[in-house]
C-alpha cells in the first residue's frame, strides 16, 4: 500500500482508469463480434449496419484514448475487407 497522500490518490485515479477502459475495450470487441456474426449469416445488409456501428465505437474508443488510432484503423480495414470478400465471389 502507497504511504503518501499523492500515490494512494493515483491508486485510485488508476483503478478508475482501469475499468473504464476494460468497458470501451468489451465494447470494441463486443461490436466486432457482432459484425462478425452478421457476416457468418452472409446478410450483407445487417452486415452494413453493424460494421458502421463498430466502425463508430472503435472511433469513439481512439477519442477517448483507450486504443491506438493505427490500432483502430486496422480493425476497421480488416472488418471492411471481409464484407467485400464475399461480394467478389
Amino acid at each position: 500500500m502507497p504511504n503518501k497522500k499523492s500515490a494512494i490518490k493515483r491508486v485510485l485515479i488508476a483503478e478508475k482508469n482501469r475499468l473504464y477502459n476494460r468497458y470501451w475495450k468489451t465494447r470494441c470487441k463486443t461490436a466486432q463480434k457482432n459484425f462478425l456474426s452478421a457476416v457468418a449469416l452472409d446478410d450483407t445488409e445487417l452486415a452494413a449496419k453493424r460494421l458502421a456501428e463498430a466502425q463508430s465505437v472503435l472511433d469513439k474508443a481512439v477519442v477517448k484514448g483507450v486504443i491506438h488510432r493505427n490500432t483502430a484503423s486496422r480493425r476497421k480495414s480488416r472488418m471492411a475487407l471481409k464484407i467485400a470478400s464475399p461480394a467478389k465471389a
